[in-house]
């Protein structure tokens, strides 16, 4: 059995940057989580604080339930695999696997059984008289996976693993990870910028941001149900289209979200209209993922958006229009600075902040996440985010015979829209 858990966890370096902003988080028995988040969003410094390299500013951590903030790295039953493999260029690849069981004090025999068994699950075993020098990255890579193995700890933690690996073989590696960790039943944090390793190798994703934790779920909630504007624009290729939009409620019969020039309607029995109408006369956002948007002729019925393409992106197995349909696009900001949270909110979404807590709602951990991002900064200000006219992502068949200035209507799935309000908060059904 080995559990994580992170109580309250804060990180601030010396210089009075935060680095991880109080911080809760649970990890199961035998789980795989994978902790996702642009660089220095503060993810590796959770697993080096776990893993005893650093030490928590505030809050505690626990394995298994016992605190261990007391404990030496070497006492806590974790092994730890780092980006850049590290390991000990004077040695062979067996002695580097086998390194922490001399250091235990394995006696020889035994060690290189365990050595063998090891290398040979790992596809190495006919490299371990060679040196690091003479090995590929990707053979390197299973070494240091081998390392951390051969120890059989309770916890693996990785830390970006195949970041320095190209992309064929970052594949490979994802499923060989995955596989082998579910067949030694070993619970493991993985830490990644990449998420299609995300969403692919992960039991729950993580996602952090300027070192608060945004939402946590399985792949599908994170995508499906993003719980704040920033996962919902983090998550996905091409990236959620975010469309600014005015709220007016026509009591009884549908809420029009007007987007500028034109507006789609959602129908009174909806069971999100009734969570949407509270914003009467207010500005939210709406969310629209490619695969929402469908192209139709030009005299279709239903739910359209009509605009031109402006530009196309060709990738082969499709192609990406991009078009204009006259509305503002909200531009989510992943590194900049957070808003100040003394500034006072201008129009109606000053009233937000104290009703905020009440509005809010999520999976696990995720209201409190909410309110503190949502606290922090109005996303429909233009002095706090990026505004710019809307280029709709819409994906089309490889090649199509169009180009640059054509029109193009679009049907969208209204029952595939995402809803936000002025702060970054997911506007959902039960939110009160």
């Amino acid at each position: 059995m080995s559990t994580v858990s992170l109580k309250d966890v804060t990180k601030v370096w010396p210089d009075g940057t935060v680095a991880v902003d109080n911080l809760s988080l649970d990890v199961d028995d035998g789980e795989f989580l994978v902790m996702l988040g642009p660089s220095g969003c503060g993810k590796s410094t959770v697993l080096r604080m776990i893993a005893g390299l650093e030490d928590p500013s505030e809050g505690d951590i626990l394995l298994n339930g016992d605190p261990v903030l007391e404990l030496a790295p070497r006492d806590r039953s974790i092994a730890m695999v780092f980006q850049d493999f590290a390991l000990y260029p004077h040695m062979t690849v067996g002695d580097n696997i086998g390194f922490p069981l001399k250091l235990s004090g394995v006696e020889q025999l035994p060690r290189g059984e365990r050595v063998g068994d090891v290398a040979s699950a790992l596809g190495i075993g006919d490299v371990l008289k060679r040196k690091p020098s003479q090995l590929s990255g990707g053979q390197r890579q299973r070494v240091a996976m081998g390392r951390a193995i051969v120890r059989r700890p309770g916890l693996f933690l990785m830390d970006e693993p195949l970041s320095n690996l190209d992309s064929g073989l970052r594949a490979e590696l994802r499923a060989e990870i995955t596989g082998l960790t579910r067949e030694l039943g070993v619970t493991t944090m993985y830490v990644t910028h990449d998420q299609a390793e995300a969403l692919t190798m992960a039991d729950r994703v993580a996602i952090m941001r300027k070192g608060v934790l945004q939402d946590v779920g399985t792949p599908t909630e994170v995508y499906g149900r993003p719980a704040t504007l920033y996962v919902a624009a983090f998550l996905g290729s091409p990236r959620m289209n975010l469309l600014e939009a005015s709220v007016f409620v026509h009591l009884e019969r549908y809420i029009e979200l007007n987007f500028g020039e034109q507006a789609l309607y959602l129908p009174w029995n909806d069971i999100r209209s009734r969570a949407v109408s509270h914003y009467h006369g207010e500005r939210i956002v709406v969310g629209l993922r490619a695969e929402a948007l469908t192209p139709v002729a030009p005299d279709a019925p239903g739910d359209v958006l009509r605009g031109r393409i402006r530009y196309l992106e060709h990738h082969g197995h499709e192609s990406l229009a991009y078009l204009d349909i006259g509305a503002t696009a909200i531009v989510i900001d992943e590194l900049g600075p957070a808003a100040p949270k003394d500034v006072e909110e201008p129009g109606p979404f000053r009233k937000l902040s104290g009703a905020l807590q009440r509005r809010l709602s999520g999976r696990g951990g995720a209201t409190a996440v909410q309110t503190r991002e949502a606290e922090s900064h109005n996303v429909l200000d233009p002095g706090r985010h990026s505004r710019r006219t809307a280029e709709l992502a819409v994906r089309l068949a490889p090649y199509p015979a169009i180009s640059p200035g054509h029109p193009l209507n679009i049907a969208v799935r209204m029952d595939a829209l995402h809803f936000f309000d002025g702060r970054g908060a997911r506007i959902d059904v039960g939110w009160r």
